[in-house]
């Protein structure tokens, strides 16, 4: 073969060898939730693309293939090529022919390699990592063609390699996940934010993993730190409770010091006057509702307004009352501090 002809081979196998570079990464790094929308669309290269990241370890055995056709291609194919070319100028100098040979080896080695990885592999890569949905656009249909010409061989390479994760008991996966799981999701919203990618100053969403971990017992407030009224508490006391503590809700005792109850002000200020200094009417209290400790928050967030409970007991296994959860505290894991319409700042 001509020495040029083989330089010619060269850039052809690099481009080559770049394009099932840039496939590989690109089928298992695009996201699903970019590429649907245009495939529902009627986009034609997005639907090769789903199908390709469905099929996504036949499409990483397509692309070894490709690129290791392409590697044996470029060591058997330009290096000969290179390496006569070079052995030429550095005949001019003098060597002989074992050193000249020698040199010119360890020249085309170099540079080959050189244009191998650069070319061939890191740039088609971070393409692919920087533009992952552009690039399977792009570089689906023409890899998924591929298959279909070397099915056969590729169906085997694949099945080979599910056999041999078997052994070793893996469960063999034939589909791209684009899916994270919590953790990573709340390590990707801190990178996000701390490289200025994101604007989560407020903490809102940084606050919505922690929300997910925590339970009924991490919000609920201790019965020992409550401020109650007994149920022969009078509308008075309640505004007095209201002007000492600056909350709007407060818990009611019964004889035997069990919670009963809750009473909002708002229950108490359309009653007549004649009527304040007489306990609070028992229509008048509203009641409690009963969450276990280790329920998780949501679970109990959503349980409060299923039933438009603002304030829940929490008991733990045997019963016993421990706390009380108020809605206002779990909004506050969620979205940070929230000022009760009737709070008042204290005064330092």
């Amino acid at each position: 073969m001509n020495d040029w002809a083989g330089i010619l081979w060269l850039v052809v196998l690099l481009f080559g060898n770049a394009f099932f570079v840039g496939a590989e990464f690109a089928v298992v790094t695009a996201r699903r939730s970019q590429i649907e929308p245009l495939a529902e669309a009627g986009n034609r290269r997005a639907k090769t693309a789903l199908w390709a990241m469905e099929h996504a370890t036949l499409m990483l055995a397509a692309t070894q293939l490709g690129i290791t056709i392409c590697s044996l291609l470029i060591l058997n194919v330009s290096e000969p090529a290179i390496h006569h070319l070079l052995e030429v100028p550095l005949g001019w100098l003098g060597l002989n022919d074992a050193v000249t040979g020698t040199v010119a080896f360890v020249i085309t080695l170099v540079l080959v390699s050189f244009l191998h990885v650069v070319f061939g592999e890191m740039v088609p890569k971070n393409i692919a990592f920087s533009i992952p949905d552009r690039a399977v656009l792009l570089l689906a249909t023409p890899l998924v063609g591929f298959d279909k010409i070397f099915k056969p061989v590729i169906w085997a390479l694949n099945k080979g390699a599910d056999l041999v994760l078997i052994v070793f008991g893996v469960k063999p996966q034939h589909a791209a996940s684009t899916a994270f799981t919590l953790d990573q999701v709340a390590t990707i919203v801190a990178e996000s934010t701390k490289e200025g990618t994101l604007d989560d100053r407020a903490g809102t969403l940084g606050n919505t993993f922690e929300f997910t971990e925590k339970r009924a017992v991490d919000v609920a407030v201790p019965t020992a730190q409550l401020r109650t009224l007994s149920q022969n508490a009078t509308p008075d006391d309640v505004e007095d409770a209201v002007a000492e503590d600056g909350f709007s809700r407060f818990l009611i005792r019964g004889p035997q010091g069990a919670l009963v109850g809750y009473v909002h002000l708002k229950d108490v200020l359309d009653l007549p006057a004649d009527r304040y200094r007489s306990p609070i009417p028992v229509d008048r209290i509203r009641p409690l509702i009963t969450i276990s400790a280790g329920t998780e928050l949501e679970d109990a967030l959503t349980i409060m307004q299923r039933q438009g409970a603002h304030v829940a007991r929490v008991s733990d296994g045997s019963g016993h009352v421990t706390g009380v959860l108020f809605f206002e505290d779990i909004i506050e894991v969620l979205v940070g501090e929230v000022h009760d319409g009737t709070q008042h700042e204290t005064a330092e």
